[in-house]
């Protein structure tokens, strides 16, 4: 009997064994409920509006490749973004500028290990109505209109009939409107009395469209012309305006955000795109942002227009004969 009792009593425990690794082997839940991998699971992530164009078609790839992973892009703005990264509530945005120092020191007293991956360079561009003939500015005369001491056309070209300028941004909080009191304005506020925000990126050009005394300022890769792998042209429906670091502008020392003006340097206006981590299971969001900086994911960057941070990229010289 007690052989018996020995026999069931093993038997139990290689049960117990069996079961515990069967499970050990399965999704495993965490106390936060996550139980997403490097490469599988479902999580949210949130992306300055701006940005949406790129970050679709990156989804897109990456959950071709990986079939067990969904990512779900939440599109707001930089603002609310990153505010729902230091609440916990996500784990990636993808934005335009660092962690602040304050946001930074925050994070790693509550022991988190915070990352911000570098994915790409963006040119802040500004859009104007086809109808305005007004298309070359300094970077002096953008602050000029932003800090309200130019407020007219007419201020910018003496024989302008457009009237008052009307500037409009993508959202109150973008990345376009941060960029632009932090590195332009040096933290000065917005002084103009003409200044609106609308819904996203493409009802900027929408009101552009139809306003002819607007000028719109978004992220370049919205203005790319679908239909020209190339990246050398813009959306026919309103004008990009050409921008000048001198004293004044003309079309010999103005540059519009095209790739190649972004990577010498010339177009005054450039940005860099990261990708802000705080995941401390190192789980999908670290899994799509690597995947971003990756050779396959920099290359999409490439084809959507802007300039990726880690491509590999070759500058040639090429001879046009007149013959």
């Amino acid at each position: 009997m007690r052989k018996n009792f020995k026999n069931k009593f093993t038997n139990a425990l290689l049960l117990l064994s069996i079961i515990t690794v069967i499970a050990s082997c399965g999704p495993h839940k965490r106390k936060d409920g996550r139980t997403d991998t490097y490469s599988s699971g479902v999580i949210s992530f949130a992306s300055d509006e701006s940005f949406s164009p790129i970050v679709d078609e990156e989804r897109e790839v990456f959950e071709s490749i990986y079939q067990k992973a969904k990512v779900k892009p939440i599109y707001t703005d930089e603002t609310d973004a990153v505010n729902e990264l230091m609440k916990g509530k996500i784990c990636l945005v993808i934005t335009s500028r660092n962690f602040s120092k304050k946001e930074y020191e925050n994070l790693r007293a509550r022991k988190f290990m915070p990352q911000a991956i570098k994915l790409a360079y963006d040119g802040l561009a500004l859009i104007v109505n086809r109808n305005n003939t007004d298309t070359c500015l300094t970077v002096n005369q953008i602050k000029d209109i932003l800090l309200g001491k130019i407020v007219t056309w007419k201020q910018v070209n003496p024989h302008s009939n457009k009237g008052t300028i009307q500037v409009v941004f993508d959202r109150n909080g973008s990345s376009a409107v941060n960029w632009c009191v932090d590195s332009l304005l040096k933290g000065k506020p917005f002084k103009s009395k003409d200044i609106m925000a609308a819904k996203g990126s493409k009802q900027v050009v929408d009101y552009v469209q139809k306003t002819p005394n607007a000028i719109g300022i978004i992220g370049s890769n919205w203005l790319n012309d679908e239909g020209d792998t190339t990246n050398t042209t813009f959306k026919k429906n309103i004008t990009v305006v050409s921008v000048s670091r001198m004293a004044k502008a003309t079309p010999y020392n103005s540059w519009k955000p095209y790739q190649y003006y972004l990577y010498n340097g010339n177009y005054p206006l450039i940005r860099t795109i990261y990708a802000l981590l705080n995941d401390p299971l190192n789980a999908l969001p670290w899994g799509f942002a690597h995947f971003i900086e990756s050779p396959q994911g920099q290359m999409i960057i490439y084809k959507t227009g802007l300039l990726p941070y880690n491509g590999d990229i070759t500058v040639r010289d090429i001879n046009v004969s007149s013959k």
